[in-house]
């Protein structure tokens, strides 16, 4: 996927990486690193990027990991699976502890030795109704599950315990699962247009279990969910990737990617970023995955990944991440959480240098995210999650070059958004100069709280967000406030009937909402200017609940 750029004495190690402690104790809220390469057999997009050049790629990331001791996470599409070149290197790799796993991006070979018809311009197609399983009828994606699984077992003498892509639907996820009992599976992170693929709105980063109607949705129940974790790839920005590209057709990317020279690239954005992962107060896990594709080639990639892996072996070494194969992630995870869990990921430096800074929550029901900038707080996203809204995509393969996955907002401060007028839920409090928020965990790392006191020290407001909503009370000196939401004028929303004490909307074929359980609500469409609703306190409070 992603836009190429152009062509331009193990034991004792390992040993050292908190991993191999089998008798380790459970950290409160552990930093978990998963490594992962995901490898292509060939590239068509750029004719210099030769099945050759490509292997070297892959072998020079593994000899960056072996010259550490790092373990590794090998993702094999079906044609590098069956290559003797890869075979032999994925052993080699494997006798020192690393992972080999599925890339499940469908490839010539693949669909021929399914007895399939191929429909791509060339043995690898990145047009999702080629490259995804997706594109497949219901019927033919088990058979392309059950052929690459075999042939897995006849080259390793085992069945992948990992499979990952851009994306996977619930059907053959749930496949993977039910029949093969696979521990672990990841996917793209949130982005609008990037390469034809969409994903918006779903859980943030880490780890959730799926609904079987929707592997984008994260399920509220064990019986709706399909018993295999979804974890988030890539490294998002916290703070820019959101609004990354906005106005333009495509998001651009702000990302751990090594390829990045503005992100994972750039060894003073690495050392923030992974001192933003491993110091601030996170709810529950916090997770990222380092690594890239060969797709890229190891030449534009080779400062960001060894900077990287430097910095992975200093902080294993401290005791501040936990380095895993995803498969290992995978079993901890369904052995810690039998639903989704609640988590955070909290960022109180600005890389940049602009003062902002923000939290993204997560649970099974929702996830928020607040942004304060310039003294200000708002709510930039509040994205709801419904287990029984199913895929267009379960039923009927898609016939289209990119697909599309929403979950159901309530705030979207992207695409209700333009350069210059940026949508978002706003505290107006206009006698109250907000000082920097602090950040605590509560009831066994289940609520997120967070207090934001005034300058002086004399007001404050706490914020609190539990696994079905949001609460918010004011203390002392901050005068009258709300909560007010603006769009730019015009744009398309889901809103239905607001107020007194609900929103209600519709997106998708699913009717939900918020319940506004303390405060009321006033319907401000009327007055223009991309005013949508206000929130009033009753009293001192707000609380807002997702609708059931």
């Amino acid at each position: 996927m992603r836009y190429l750029l152009p062509a331009f004495a193990f034991a004792s190690l390992l040993c050292l990486l908190p991993s191999c402690d089998g008798g380790r104790k459970e950290e409160a809220s552990p930093r978990i690193v998963n490594i992962i390469n995901f490898v292509r057999y060939t590239e068509p997009r750029v004719d210099e990027y030769t099945e050759e050049v490509l292997f070297e790629t892959v072998r020079s990331q593994a000899e960056d990991l072996r010259s550490k001791g790092l373990v590794g996470t090998y993702l094999l599409q079906y044609d590098a699976l069956i290559d003797p070149s890869y075979q032999k290197l994925m052993k080699e790799e494997m006798e020192r502890g690393c992972e080999v796993g599925a890339w499940w991006e469908i490839t010539q070979p693949h669909v021929e030795a399914a007895g399939l018809e191929w429909r791509g311009r060339y043995p690898w197609d990145w047009h999702a109704n080629v490259d995804f399983s997706l594109g497949y009828t219901p019927e033919e994606r088990p058979v392309l599950v059950d052929v690459y699984m075999e042939k897995f077992k006849e080259i390793f003498g085992e069945y992948p315990k990992s499979v990952g892509s851009w994306f996977i639907d619930a059907a053959t996820l749930a496949y993977f699962s039910d029949k093969y009992s696979i521990d672990a599976s990841c996917i793209c992170r949130d982005q609008v247009g990037t390469d034809g693929y969409t994903l918006w709105g779903g859980y943030w980063n880490g780890g959730y279990y799926p609904s079987r109607q929707n592997c984008y949705m994260p399920a509220q129940t064990e019986a709706g969910g399909i018993p295999l974790p979804v974890f988030r790839m890539l490294g998002s920005d916290p703070i820019y990737q959101y609004e990354a590209g906005l106005g333009g057709a495509v998001q651009s990317v702000a990302t751990l990617e090594p390829v990045y020279i503005e992100g994972g690239g750039n060894p003073e954005w690495i050392d923030w970023f992974f001192r933003m992962f491993t110091e601030e107060p996170h709810l529950g896990f916090n997770y990222v995955q380092v690594g890239q594709e060969n797709s890229f080639t190891w030449g534009p990639m080779e400062k960001g990944f060894v900077t990287q892996t430097e910095r992975l072996v200093e902080l294993s070494r401290e005791g501040k991440v936990r380095i895993e194969t995803l498969g290992e992630t995978g079993r901890w995870f369904k052995e810690k959480y039998s639903i989704t869990p609640p988590t955070s990921v909290i960022t109180t430096e600005d890389n940049r240098s602009q003062g902002r800074k923000t939290l993204w929550f997560n649970s099974r029901n929702y996830r928020a995210n607040l942004l304060w900038e310039e003294g200000c707080l708002k709510f930039r996203d509040i994205h709801l999650f419904d287990e029984n809204l199913r895929s267009e995509y379960m039923d009927h393969p898609d016939t289209l070059p990119v697909f599309h996955y929403e979950t159901l907002p309530i705030v979207d401060g992207c695409l209700w958004s333009a350069v210059g007028n940026m949508a978002g839920l706003r505290f107006i409090a206009p006698s109250f100069s907000g000082g920097d928020p602090v950040f605590k965990s509560l009831e066994n790392d289940s609520i997120q709280e967070i207090t934001w006191p005034s300058g002086s020290g004399d007001g404050s407001f706490t914020i609190k967000f539990t696994e079905d909503g949001i609460i918010i009370v004011s203390k002392g000196k901050t005068g009258p406030w709300n909560l007010e939401l603006t769009t730019v004028p015009g744009v398309k929303l889901p809103f239905g009937q607001i107020g007194p004490k609900e929103i209600q909307a519709s997106a998708q074929g699913r009717d939900y909402g918020l319940s506004v359980t303390e405060g009321t609500v006033e319907d401000l469409r009327g007055e223009g200017d991309g005013k949508v609703f206000r929130i009033v306190p009753e009293g001192k409070s707000i609380t807002l609940k997702v609708k059931k």
